[in-house]
């Protein structure tokens, strides 16, 4: 009886602990403006063909930037429906500029295309974001989302009212995107979605969405064109669209660690300047776009807390020490010396004589960190241990 009375005990020191565990992860969480722990982002060139060159730098504008701000290759699709790199109209091999002065090549010598050519086409693109695709294609041609992830998408072309050009050979419709990412709220592939688009009438695109927590904007209204920004007399075309350039302008202004909002970003739509009406439909977002980051969808950055140093003195740390001297408890300084620690639980009734105020002393540190204090954890360890060991006697006395 006796016996029992201590496993008991134990498993209950046990709960608490991970019961502390759980509320300081879940207030971890719930002090953010948004709840995800991973971004992705899909950018597509749906124009082939030299002289929508432009659509490609938009395009590869965006990967720059995402990846800067720190989203990886691994969570990045990128699908570019041709390669005016390689062009041989191209003045400049290899290289695409998005401008005239040609301070900045695009694609450079670290650029992962995923879907290069003739891959990008409607249905491609729509498995991507559903999760639908075979089972031979490989991990980096996935989207690889859940329900705490953040996804960007963007899109690029010629368009029209509620449709979009793919390769000049066939279309895909507001209708076919809506319903796509209707297909990723029900499938848990998103935690919160940005939608932007760079195309004629290209605010009819998302004015089909009708799932939750869905962040769309769009560079002209129906009826209305979307311009080039610049060209380039040395290989004959523009080089960049207006709208993305001026976004583009502004997130070099962004590091991973800025506090610019999604507000910040609308409020410097000029219309004057980009020639054309960019819009923005938020009422299917939940949170006031003052609250949601630029970085929460363009950018890589995990969550963190700050933990004291290990070394740092704890309040409980002479309690525990004093409480009973010959109660041996594995410190740093005994990392070293893992047989002496076992020899110290082996034996059920030194390890029922502990003084439990040992362990309230780390429960009640638990609380103040996602993680516990070095006593926390060692604390965890001994009732975790001691679970494991009693068990093990218990059985041993059944036989």
């Amino acid at each position: 009886m006796l016996y029992l009375t201590r496993l008991l005990w134990l498993l209950s020191c046990l709960v608490y602990v991970v019961n502390g565990q759980a509320e300081a992860a879940a207030e971890f969480f719930g002090r953010h403006g948004s709840s995800h722990t991973n971004n992705w982002a899909v950018l597509v060139c749906a124009s082939r063909y030299w002289f929508n060159y432009r659509h490609m730098s938009n395009a590869l504008g965006m990967y720059r930037t995402v990846k800067r701000l720190g989203i990886p290759d691994s969570n990045i699709i990128l699908m570019l429906a041709d390669d005016a790199a390689c062009n041989p109209r191209n003045k400049y091999p290899g290289c695409v500029y998005s401008s005239s002065a040609k301070t900045l090549d695009l694609y450079g010598d670290n650029i992962e295309v995923d879907y290069r050519g003739y891959e990008v086409t409607v249905e491609n693109f729509l498995r991507v974001l559903t999760g639908r695709v075979e089972s031979s294609v490989p991990r980096s041609k996935r989207l690889l989302t859940d329900d705490r992830s953040n996804v960007f998408i963007y899109m690029t072309g010629h368009g029209g009212n509620e449709f979009l050009k793919f390769q000049d050979n066939e279309e895909i419709s507001a209708f076919d995107i809506a319903d796509a990412v209707a297909q990723m709220w029900e499938k848990k592939r998103y935690n919160e979605l940005f939608f932007m688009i760079d195309t004629c009438q290209a605010n009819s695109m998302y004015s089909k969405f009708y799932s939750p927590n869905v962040l769309a904007t769009g560079s002209s209204v129906v009826h209305e064109n979307s311009y080039s920004h610049e060209n380039d007399r040395d290989i004959g075309v523009a080089v960049i669209d207006s709208y993305t350039h001026y976004v583009l302008q502004f997130m070099e202004g962004i590091n991973k660690t800025s506090q610019a909002t999604m507000q910040d970003l609308f409020d410097t739509y000029d219309p004057d300047k980009i020639n054309s009406h960019p819009g923005v439909r938020s009422d299917l977002f939940p949170r006031s776009l003052r609250d949601a980051l630029v970085t929460d969808f363009f950018g890589g950055v995990s969550q963190a807390e700050i933990l004291p140093p290990l070394d740092a003195p704890q309040p409980f740390a002479d309690q525990a020490s004093t409480s009973r001297p010959e109660a041996h408890i594995l410190s740093n300084d005994d990392a070293d010396a893992p047989a002496s620690h076992t020899e110290n639980i082996t034996d059920f009734d030194e390890l029922a004589a502990l003084d439990s105020e040992m362990f309230r002393a780390a429960i009640a540190q638990a609380r103040d960190s996602a993680l516990g204090t070095p006593l926390t954890r060692e604390a965890r360890a001994w009732a975790a241990s001691a679970i494991v060991l009693s068990l093990v006697g218990w059985i041993a006395s059944r036989k």
